[in-house]
């Protein structure tokens, strides 16, 4: 059962939501109107999944996304709110959210949203696609003396094929990383898609003749 938490301060907003969520049978949705709520619960109970409302009293979405990553930081969070984010999108982006819904969306985006953040995607409005900040690695693939535009990766795909290059299991890079196991999993799953391979040996040996890790880390 996929388990989540939905924080919003008008509580027909939330039971309507809950109701519309749980018309799929895989899905619970726990309702609390207020941060400080959702703050007092997550000290003592884990969820799948966490949305939040954008403007809410005290403590509003952002700020309650802030606090709770840094406890909770592999736990996916969505922003849930009928207010336009365009003058947030940036500072959220950097507050690590998984995804963007809007209150008047149907059951299937709702469940689409849900999804996606559970696997790691995020959803994210077409017209805010442009205001997307990213800090990626680019690597320049030189293919018969043309340079062209190869493969991008993020920092923590590359803390994890570093790990990798050392000979290192799943626990392990989860131990040194500080993420869940899951993470490290779904990451080294990309990394594969990325670098179009099967294995970690190949990933290794590819990401080596890329540059992606220096050759030092290899064994």
């Amino acid at each position: 059962m996929i388990q989540i938490l939905l924080v919003d301060d008008h509580p027909s907003v939330g039971e309507g939501t809950k109701s519309m969520i749980e018309q799929d049978v895989e899905m619970q949705v726990t309702v609390v109107t207020s941060s400080m709520e959702a703050l007092e619960l997550l000290k003592n109970k884990t969820f799948d999944v966490l949305m939040f409302d954008l403007n809410m009293p005290v403590i509003n979405g952002l700020e309650l996304t802030r606090r709770v990553i840094t406890t909770n930081s592999d736990t996916p969070i969505i922003i849930y709110t009928g207010y336009d984010i365009a003058p947030h999108f940036n500072v959220l982006v950097e507050s690590r959210v998984a995804g963007f819904v809007s209150k008047t969306a149907s059951r299937e985006q709702l469940i689409t949203a849900i999804r996606c953040a559970l696997h790691g995607e995020a959803v994210i409005p077409v017209s805010l696609l442009h205001q997307l900040r990213r800090n990626d690695a680019r690597v320049a693939i030189s293919v018969n003396e043309e340079s062209i535009e190869g493969i991008s990766i993020d920092e923590r795909e590359q803390a994890i094929l570093r790990e990798v290059s050392k000979g290192k299991g799943n626990r392990e890079i989860a131990d040194v990383l500080l993420i869940s196991q899951r993470t490290v999993e779904y990451n080294l799953t990309r990394i594969f898609g990325k670098l179009n391979v099967r294995s970690r040996a190949e990933a290794i040996v590819e990401a080596k003749r890329l540059g992606l890790i220096p050759g030092e880390d290899f064994i």
